[in-house]
């Protein structure tokens, strides 16, 4: 029964609520108010794709974050809602750093365009630096930024290990980490399938991680954050 009020009832409101969001993020960008648009009209959206699907939200630790602060926020990756969950209840202005190829998705490809969010290009070297030059001008203007460091889903549930480009990002521009544990997504919503299993997550934000004073440094800070992350998470879902 759960199935067909998805598919049938939520899934064409949740479309329709898509394709408005993204045509209001590309207009809001090509007006000038990219930062606004790229992140309350997805907000709303976000918080509609949890409660349409039967999604419950609960955060733990938004007093350790100020919202006048810029952070790099790195995230475990349990699956596609973790998307929404961030976006929704994070209550933190931010861009997002994801894969290019996202870029190709009609519609909300050029909305995360318009949006300012960076697109990660790893096909050669110069388009990593590329990539990290526009992160470097995200971060200038004052904005946050979430991280996914595992770079993809996890298959099982378990932790991957961490990519360095967020850390090096704080480094650069000595901002702070915050580990941010995400628990609950890969039960609602596993990479292998399309549906959606109406649950609850979990959003544990800790306390922020100094940015790392030498390139010596990085490396510590990726295990603190690592061993952060995985401490609120459940023994079955720890690397």
């Amino acid at each position: 029964m759960i199935l067909v009020y998805q598919w049938c009832i939520a899934m064409p409101i949740l479309i329709v609520a898509t394709i408005v969001t993204a045509i209001t993020t590309i207009f809001g960008g090509l007006l000038g108010f990219g930062k606004w648009a790229g992140y309350y009209p997805p907000h709303l959206w976000a918080r509609l794709w949890c409660i349409l699907m039967f999604v419950k939200i609960k955060v733990k630790g938004r007093e350790n974050i100020d919202k006048k602060t810029s952070y790099i926020f790195v995230c475990n990756h349990q699956g596609a809602y973790d998307i929404f969950a961030i976006y929704g209840y994070l209550n933190h202005r931010f861009c997002w750093m994801m894969k290019k190829s996202l870029e190709k998705i009609p519609l909300v490809g050029l909305a995360c365009i318009k949006a300012g969010h960076i697109m990660v290009d790893q096909s050669s070297a110069s388009a990593i630096k590329r990539t990290m030059q526009t992160a470097e001008s995200r971060l200038r203007g004052g904005n946050s930024l979430v991280v996914f460091p595992e770079g993809a889903r996890t298959c099982d549930g378990k932790m991957r290990r961490f990519k360095r480009g967020a850390f090096i990002l704080s480094n650069e521009f000595k901002l702070p980490v915050v580990p941010v544990t995400i628990d609950g997504a890969f039960s609602v919503m596993p990479r292998n399938t399309y549906n959606i299993k109406p649950g609850t997550i979990n959003i544990t934000i800790h306390h922020p991680i100094p940015a790392p004073n030498h390139v010596q440094d990085i490396e510590n800070t990726m295990k603190q954050s690592f061993d952060c992350i995985q401490s609120a998470l459940p023994d079955n879902y720890r690397s």
